[in-house]
């Protein structure tokens, strides 16, 4: 099991840029996949990025892709989701997860979770 803790969160206006962080406790974390998913009020949670352990491999959702960037920095055991061109539908909480084998879209497939982030972005 690793516990995650979010950070980065804030309120931005349209066309601005936030970057998220999803610090991990364990020092195995280079073995996990780390996706970051969202849930925006009185929706489900959708699938947002997602990296593997070494970072050459990559998933994003069409909604985000040219815009939002994942990364992690294994020595630091710590995870990265870089907005920009941030717009309003992107308001939600952002929580970062974690799962052993390959990345995924699929949420059902991550064992640990973060309590998530608040983004809010202003029109």
């Amino acid at each position: 099991q690793v516990q995650l803790v979010e950070s980065g969160g804030g309120l931005v206006q349209a066309g601005g840029s936030l970057r998220l962080s999803c610090a991990a406790s364990r020092r195995t974390f280079s073995s996990y996949a780390m996706g970051w998913f969202r849930q925006a009020p009185g929706k489900e949670r959708e699938f947002v990025a997602a990296i593997n352990w070494s970072g050459g491999t990559t998933l994003y959702a069409d909604s985000v892709k040219g815009r939002f960037t994942i990364s992690r920095d294994n020595a630091k055991t710590t995870v990265y989701l870089q907005m920009t061109s941030l717009k309003p539908e992107d308001t939600a909480v952002y929580y970062c997860a974690a799962r052993v084998g390959i990345p995924s879209s699929k949420s059902p497939l991550y064992g640990d979770w973060g309590q998530g982030t608040q983004v809010t972005v202003s029109s």
